[in-house]
């Protein structure tokens, strides 16, 4: 066991210091104190602002995308200032910094998009040109693609500051992934829950990711109890999808892989941000191929889609 503090690099938003507590009470399970084990004071949290959270008013994929949330802690982390990252995958952009790697991925949540309103009770009995409030591209172009007459305006800001701008009026309806709700206690809020098909939700929603430096053999031993080997299969095939796309803020992609009896089924999706031309993709392989499964189906849906769909895209 180390014999120095561990420290966890994280955001300071109240989801993210959820995240950050519950791997550590993950790892304190694993390590429990005792002869041999980890006192109480061993592993301790270290905030760290990130790009993402000081840009507050303006679209992030004007300044770099997703990796806005990860940067100052990716820095942190191959520093030495911090022991290990904890992120929500979804987060985490397709390659990770030189010299870092994800070391284990948690027991998924609920993946499904929660639709939250004071003026209807679902998407669809949304007044015409309503507007709905959302930061993400992939929500945004799947709500064009449902209601083409609805307004999507941008709404930054972590979860309750979503909630307080609904509250306030800023627009008539917002989505918010149910795993955030839930883990913040706060799944009273949803007006409705989306299902998958009606809303596919972002590669690994649901997904608690921890990074590490590569090298460090010893913290990867460490984590190993902590890892979930369907989350961990079934998240690497939807990064896979991602990454053959290119995916990034500016390109609405949406990915699911789930294993059942044995078999991995993947549904993918690319939506032109006002929703008006997608195409999606559906496969099934083998847990062992999943990584091999999301680039194959990125290459049929890019088949489909042409060359010039991502190109097009602003």
């Amino acid at each position: 066991m180390p014999e120095s503090t561990l420290f966890i690099g994280t955001r300071g938003s109240p989801l993210a210091l959820w995240q950050a507590q519950h791997v550590r009470a993950r790892f304190m399970e694993a390590h429990g104190s005792g002869q041999g084990g980890l006192d109480e004071r061993a592993i301790d949290i270290r905030v760290i602002t990130t790009s993402g959270d000081q840009i507050q008013d303006q679209p992030l994929r004007d300044f770099g995308g997703k990796g806005l949330f990860t940067k100052e802690i990716d820095e942190a982390l191959l520093s030495g200032d911090v022991s290990l990252a904890v992120h929500s995958m979804k987060d985490l952009p397709t390659e990770l910094p030189e010299g870092l790697c994800i070391a284990a991925v948690l027991p998924r949540a609920d993946v499904r998009d929660a639709f939250l309103s004071p003026n209807a009770s679902s998407l669809m009995d949304l007044p015409p040109a309503a507007v709905v409030g959302t930061s993400s591209l992939r929500r945004g172009a799947q709500v064009k693609r449902l209601r083409p007459d609805l307004r999507v305006v941008d709404f930054r800001g972590n979860v309750q500051t979503r909630l307080k701008k609904l509250d306030e009026g800023a627009a008539d309806a917002t989505l918010l992934a149910m795993a955030g709700l839930e883990r913040l206690g706060l799944a009273s809020q949803a007006t409705a829950i989306l299902s998958v098909k009606q809303m596919l939700p972002a590669v690994a929603q649901g997904a608690i990711a921890i990074v590490i430096r590569k090298n460090d053999t010893a913290m990867k031993t460490l984590l190993a109890p902590l890892n979930d080997e369907a989350t961990a299969i079934a998240t690497s095939c939807e990064r896979a999808f991602l990454t053959r796309l290119d995916g990034s803020c500016r390109t609405p992609i949406a990915g699911l892989a789930e294993i059942e009896d044995g078999v991995l089924r993947f549904r993918g999706l690319i939506l032109t941000p006002g929703g008006a031309d997608w195409h999606e993709v559906e496969m099934t392989g083998a847990p062992e191929q999943a990584e091999q499964l999301g680039t194959d189906a990125g290459d049929d849906v890019l088949a489909r889609a042409g060359p010039n769909f991502l190109v097009s895209l602003p």
